[in-house]
């Protein structure tokens, strides 16, 4: 399992179990009659082809990136849905990818995937309606890395806000650090700027919450459907 920030790796850690490996980026245990080995990605395309790579070295049978995603699909998803999506695309390079469907959450749509922070009303409004149900910064550069080696994928995404809500800016997504992590000093020089925005972090918190205890919950179940 691949989470891309600490606060994606959690509750998987949590909720199975997982013992630390190493220096506490990759934990190792087991879902049910499944061995589990949960690696903290780091966000972006290429941090997430780099994860992909290092987790294969595992000799696992199969990969699933776990996390969160903005919603796009305003009238079919809400907060806190979990998107097993049908196709996953690289807004870079145009190329899809159809990961594999496993558990009991029904394939829907495209999550579309890149580094640039997409928070535009019109443009957000065009994903919409191209069939694009969530944004996300990492499945499109995992799918390469599992095809050529042969390793079915997965994703399990939960909905932690709506891409053009307004509740991450661009201000708030350049502090964040690579593990999903905010520097201390950079948060209060934020709000002490904006304090109207302190709510609105609240907010964002407790829904961030609500998507990665779902997005784990789903991908562990999925681990029970695992081809033998």
């Amino acid at each position: 399992m691949l989470a891309p920030m600490q606060v994606e790796l959690q509750p998987i850690v949590s909720q199975l179990g997982l013992t630390a490996d190493g220096e506490g980026t990759t934990f190792r245990g087991q879902a049910g009659d499944v061995d589990v080995v949960a690696m903290l990605t780091n966000i972006g395309m290429a941090a997430g082809a780099d994860a992909a790579r290092r987790i294969l070295e595992y000799d696992v049978d199969w990969v699933m990136v776990v996390g969160v995603a903005g919603g796009v699909d305003h009238s079919g998803i809400k907060i806190g849905d979990v998107i097993v999506p049908e196709v996953v695309l690289d807004r870079a390079t145009g190329r899809t990818y159809r990961p594999v469907a496993v558990g009991d959450i029904a394939p829907r749509g495209i999550v579309s995937c890149g580094d640039d922070l997409i928070t535009d009303p019109e443009a957000i409004g065009q994903m919409e309606k191209d069939g694009v149900v969530a944004v996300e910064m990492e499945s499109a550069a995992v799918a390469p890395v599992c095809e050529a080696a042969g390793v079915p994928w997965s994703v399990f995404r939960g909905i932690s806000d709506f891409a053009d809500g307004g509740l991450v800016d661009a201000a708030l997504f350049e502090m964040t650090n690579a593990d999903g992590s905010a520097d201390p000093d950079a948060m209060k020089r934020y709000l002490t700027e904006n304090p109207e925005r302190a709510k609105i972090l609240v907010q964002l918190g407790h829904d961030t919450t609500l998507a990665v205890d779902n997005a784990a919950a789903a991908a562990i179940r999925a681990c029970a459907a695992l081809p033998a």
